[in-house]
């Protein structure tokens, strides 16, 4: 996957990319990750890439020729293969079945926002707007970091077996159920029976139970998108009873 990163800090790129999974996927060949700072198109002899609102108000408001131009001079402009992310607060909040879809792409292109937001013409030239959440950020940099963690982790290779994550919280719906390791009794805590057992087949409904255990404790409202079976039911029925909450 080719991932462009349209940035004024690709200093705040450096370390995350450069450790651990995001690293290994770019040593290997899988992610080509290049940090386009747009300052570079300013077109003012200051390089500023920021003005006054018009209409006045408090901030700086992004410029549309510096990151059009950066554009427009590092991509192929209505490639079908390519998504073009403006990240900001006003755009849709990021999941993980955004994640899926993203990573079927060939070339992702991230726009970072900064100051007190874009020129609206900006927008004109994007094809998704993500924000990662309902809250406040000084940048878009984080966010694209965010995004293309979750992104590059589903790209066939990047995480050696695909039941990594494919068993992680949200990939199927659902949380993830608990872990286990040694030592087998901390502190009068013992790892459940279930798991220690060898049968590969009550540890595995076990954790499928433990899994809609935690989304109906923790995120309920998961399970009203979840694809629930009449067995899923019975068994939100047990937990009930069990966890004393009334449904």
């Amino acid at each position: 996957m080719d991932i462009k990163v349209l940035t004024i800090f690709p200093e705040m790129f450096e370390s995350p990319l450069n450790a651990s999974i995001l690293y290994k996927a770019r040593q290997k060949g899988l992610l080509n990750i290049s940090l386009i700072n747009f300052r570079d198109y300013a077109q003012n002899k200051h390089n500023s890439v920021d003005d006054y609102p018009f209409g006045g108000g408090a901030g700086m408001v992004l410029k549309p020729e510096p990151i059009i131009t950066a554009l427009e001079a590092n991509i192929t402009m209505g490639d079908p293969d390519q998504e073009i992310i403006l990240l900001s607060p006003q755009g849709k909040v990021y999941k993980q079945e955004h994640a899926k879809l993203l990573a079927k792409k060939s070339k992702l292109v991230f726009i970072c926002g900064h100051y007190e937001g874009f020129d609206e013409r900006i927008r004109a030239f994007a094809t998704e707007e993500y924000s990662i959440g309902d809250y406040v950020l000084t940048g878009g940099e984080l966010p694209a970091l965010v995004m293309i963690d979750s992104i590059a982790r589903l790209i066939p290779g990047v995480i050696k077996e695909s039941q990594s994550f494919e068993e992680d919280s949200f990939y199927q719906g659902l949380i993830e159920y608990p872990h286990y390791t040694r030592p087998r009794d901390f502190r009068n805590i013992e790892v459940p029976e279930v798991l220690l057992s060898g049968n590969h087949e009550h540890i595995k409904q076990w954790r499928y139970k433990e899994s809609l255990r935690r989304t109906l404790i923790r995120r309920p409202d998961l399970l009203s998108t979840y694809n629930l079976s009449e067995e899923d039911r019975n068994l939100i029925r047990e937990i009930e009873i069990e966890e004393q909450i009334d449904g």
